[in-house]
């Protein structure tokens, strides 16, 4: 069988698999934030980098996808804008307005002259952009220092990414041949930054992050021509852990990755992983500083497991909030939005 055929857009367990990955780097974090290290090359790679290159690879698939099927400029847009911002936002004020308090009276007893200091971390960051990690003279006796939250700087190569899909939408240059050449394009930067001493912001994270998406849109493209057989994905699954013991295993994997994670969504078609309400995104943006405000309180002394199982259910408890009250209602809003501009002028 091939994977688009076994790939039902309603019935699948991508949102379980994101959530997964989200898990997965609440896991990861949790070793800086205990202050444990981990010296060993393959596993720091492995949890430190394949659930977050697993977002952008199912992203990749999902989002080329949606303006293949409707290539609506409004729409797409609003769909990406609702998706991201209303929660991000609210993460920032919750963050600089709950939290800062809260980790002031751990601390001090007193949240006096906090107000300014928030203000100005949210204001840094209003952009997507992570412009400042600290908020005043807040988490400097943690083990991972004045750094409120370190998983949102993601975000805006993700947004790149959108922006990257409308622009060769918009141009008709969305196929297949455009996406493979640009995937060998970060591939090629890819392999000049790991081997050799180039290096450079920009380089780093958009060959990085810019490959992982084009290799699900890859996967989309080709996805009738791609089989999907248990034989498929464990022999994917094997080249991604093997790939781990290069300097960079995207050189690789990153086709295999982005394949695995959409054809297990695929396999999975049990009612229990197809998870209506997706927690992925509300997990990634309120973990960091859940684990920081949980490493204030000293818990971090129990060990990376305990204090990774902790964190990861009472940031289930923001993300549920953060679904019900902040990104089902934008996704709603959209929804109706869209079925306005669809309908008929009575006039």
């Amino acid at each position: 069988m091939k994977l688009g055929e076994l790939f039902d857009a309603k019935s699948n367990g991508l949102n379980s698999i994101r959530l997964i990955m989200a898990v997965g780097v609440i896991f990861y974090h949790s070793f800086p934030i205990t202050g444990a290290v981990l010296t060993w090359g393959p596993i720091h790679q492995l949890l430190g980098q394949i659930f977050v290159d697993a977002f952008f690879a199912i992203s990749g698939f999902l989002i080329v996808g949606s303006w293949v099927r409707r290539p609506q400029v409004i729409e797409y847009l609003l769909a990406r804008v609702l998706r991201i911002m209303p929660a991000y936002y609210v993460c920032l004020l919750v963050t600089g307005f709950i939290f800062v308090p809260i980790y002031l009276l751990l601390t001090q007893g007193s949240w006096t002259f906090w107000l300014s200091d928030s203000a100005e971390y949210i204001r840094s960051n209003i952009a997507l952009w992570q412009n400042q990690y600290n908020i005043g003279d807040t988490l400097g006796d943690v083990p991972y220092p004045n750094v409120w939250n370190g998983s949102l700087w993601t975000l805006a190569w993700e947004f790149l990414c959108y922006a990257g899909v409308l622009v060769l939408g918009v141009t008709r240059l969305l196929n297949k041949r455009i996406c493979l050449a640009l995937f060998f394009a970060c591939l090629a930067t890819s392999c000049i930054v790991s081997f050799t001493d180039v290096s450079h912001f920009w380089l780093n994270n958009g060959s990085r992050f810019g490959l992982m998406f084009l290799a699900g849109a890859l996967i989309y493209f080709y996805r009738n021509h791609i089989s999907a057989t248990r034989t498929t994905l464990t022999a994917a699954s094997t080249v991604v852990l093997g790939s781990m013991f290069l300097p960079d295993y995207r050189i690789i994997a990153a086709l295999p990755l982005a394949y695995a994670c959409i054809a297990m969504g695929a396999f999975l078609k049990h009612p229990v992983f197809r998870l209506r309400n997706d927690i992925s995104y509300g997990v990634y943006i309120y973990a960091f500083p859940i684990q920081q405000l949980l490493a204030v309180t000293g818990f971090y002394v129990a060990g990376v497991l305990p204090f990774a199982i902790v964190a990861m259910v009472i940031t289930i408890c923001f993300a549920t909030g953060s679904w019900f009250a902040i990104e089902k209602p934008a996704n709603n809003l959209r929804r109706r939005i869209s079925k306005r501009r669809a309908s008929p002028s009575l006039v």
